[in-house]
């Protein structure tokens, strides 16, 4: 693990930004309704805006967890299709990287 220490400490830093800006939007759309039916259109596409935002966040949560277990077990920086090394450039830009270039490119 020492040789992604960098990388799983950043990952755990935008997990917890993730995370955070999840729970204010969690709590956003816990809000009741409006009783004036045009407030109740406005909050209603609001939060349909937001539950999208949210989807979107959950899956990076999700994402980023799995990278993190991945390099809790080793398998880190490994081509989950060919088993090759992903570079290390690949990882710094996109940290949640399964697969290296050549498969990604691929699919």
């Amino acid at each position: 693990m020492s040789e992604y220490t960098d990388m799983a400490e950043k990952l755990r830093v935008r997990l917890e930004d993730l995370l955070q800006r999840a729970e204010v939007i969690e709590d956003d759309l816990r809000h009741p309704l409006d009783a004036d039916w045009s407030e109740q259109a406005v909050d209603l596409a609001d939060d349909e805006a937001l539950e999208g935002v949210d989807e979107v966040l959950r899956a990076e949560i999700q994402q980023i967890r799995l990278a993190l277990l991945r390099i809790e077990n080793g398998t880190y920086g490994t081509c989950a299709i060919c088993g090759e090394d992903i570079r290390r450039e690949r990882l710094e830009a996109r940290p949640i990287a399964t697969r290296c270039i050549k498969c990604a490119e691929a699919a």
